[in-house]
């Protein structure tokens, strides 16, 4: 049975080689999932009459009459309009050639208006399974690393979308990054599909950050006074922070990636996983450039994410700096079981005592939440039944071992 997860997909087309490449990604997507591919181009004839309207001042004296000048702007409005509607057939032409060669279901559309803003409206009214683009346009230079067009819309595209920056080839893996967040779990699922499909295997690639804790907890520890020192108790935590802290992130992000071990076994496919340790998108960069895989797909944001952002830290430094095709999954999927016990548990799955809940407290703010969830961890794989301040210090000498 064909899956429908990828029945309509977008391609925005300026006939560029970037753009030609990801013609030529939607066929291969078309052909494997029967999939209509939508080709559409936007030109800008008002953009142009507003630029002959500003140029006006300049003309001869015989072109400033009122009759001479109506005339030349008919004449430029007819020709300009002409013209790029021309040019736009032309580029909807090629892709149309290379759909009916390939034996693919094929739409055309061409737009008037602002490029980005034309093609943003298309999809968000459209609701399309995939939108392809090419990472580079016509205007691209040569230290260009991402088109502006391509960068505006893979901010505010409501549907997922794969930025195509080399030729398709599907002979190699498909590498996901996963970080917990319902988008990266909904990568997952969009990569599934992808490998199965493909024959190609699939690898998970989570990355955790101790240093970042150890940075901001010193340089909190750096700035106290020697009074806030000692009511913080910094000497003492340090030990804490260090063995709960950086064991509880790791065993999180183990948990993230066994969930979408999860997620592939439950459709079928064993998949493999990596887990790093550093700076996500250093680490991940630094990965696929090493596999050069077919695909790296990541979600739009990111688990640490807030209203008002439209790309994650991540899938911003991916798309600018990685030379790879990359899907930016923009839908969610929540996991409702997890394989790692650390993932499975929250602070509320045990109780705390009065006494553990106050050594807790000598826990900076930034870190306390994770070093609950590490001990959490621990007592439930331990076999406690609550926590209590006995259990939390031996976690604190037995996590780091």
């Amino acid at each position: 049975m064909v899956s429908s997860q990828f029945k309509t997909i977008l391609i925005p087309v300026d006939n560029s080689e970037h753009s030609n490449f990801a013609i030529d990604m939607g066929i291969s997507l078309a052909k494997k999932f029967d999939s209509t591919l939508i080709g559409n181009h936007v030109y800008a004839a008002r953009l142009h009459d507003q630029r002959f309207t500003q140029m006006e001042s300049g003309l001869p004296p015989e072109y400033q009459e009122p009759q001479e000048l109506k005339r030349q702007r008919n004449i430029h409005d007819s020709l300009i309009t002409k013209g790029l509607q021309i040019i736009s057939d032309s580029y909807l032409d090629y892709f149309e050639k290379k759909c009916r060669e390939a034996g693919v279901l094929f739409e055309r559309k061409a737009l008037e208006g602002k490029n980005y803003s034309q093609i943003v409206k298309d999809i968000n009214e459209n609701n399309y399974n995939l939108v392809i683009m090419g990472s580079l346009g016509l205007g691209a230079l040569k230290r260009s690393v991402i088109g502006s067009v391509t960068s505006r819309v893979a901010r505010r595209s409501k549907s997922n979308i794969l930025i195509v920056k080399k030729p398709v080839d599907w002979n190699r893996k498909i590498i996901v990054a996963v970080d917990g967040s319902p988008q990266s779990f909904a990568a997952v699922k969009n990569c599934v599909t992808l490998s199965k499909i493909f024959n190609i295997p699939l690898l998970a690639v989570a990355v955790f950050d101790p240093q970042f804790h150890v940075v901001a907890f010193r340089s909190i520890a750096g700035v106290l006074s020697e009074e806030a020192g000692k009511i913080f108790r910094f000497k003492e935590q340090e030990k804490l922070h260090d063995e709960i802290i950086d064991k509880g992130l790791e065993k999180i992000y183990q948990g993230h990636l066994d969930n979408a071990k999860k997620i592939a076994r439950d459709e079928g496919l064993e998949i493999n996983t990596v887990l790093l340790s550093g700076r996500p998108f250093d680490k991940v960069l630094e990965y696929i450039e090493k596999e050069n895989p077919s695909l790296v797909a990541v979600g739009k944001i990111g688990y640490h994410t807030d209203n008002g952002l439209d790309l994650g830290s991540m899938t911003e430094n991916l798309l600018f700096q990685s030379q790879c095709n990359l899907l930016i999954v923009t839908e969610g999927h929540r996991v409702k079981t997890v394989s790692s016990q650390q993932s499975a548990v929250t602070s509320k799955e045990l109780p705390w005592t009065d006494a553990a809940l106050s050594r807790l407290e000598r826990v900076p703010p930034f870190a306390r939440n994770m070093a609950k969830k590490a001990v959490t961890g621990y007592a439930i794989e331990k076999g406690y039944k609550e926590i209590t301040e006995e259990v939390l210090l031996e976690a604190r000498e037995r996590m780091g071992m």
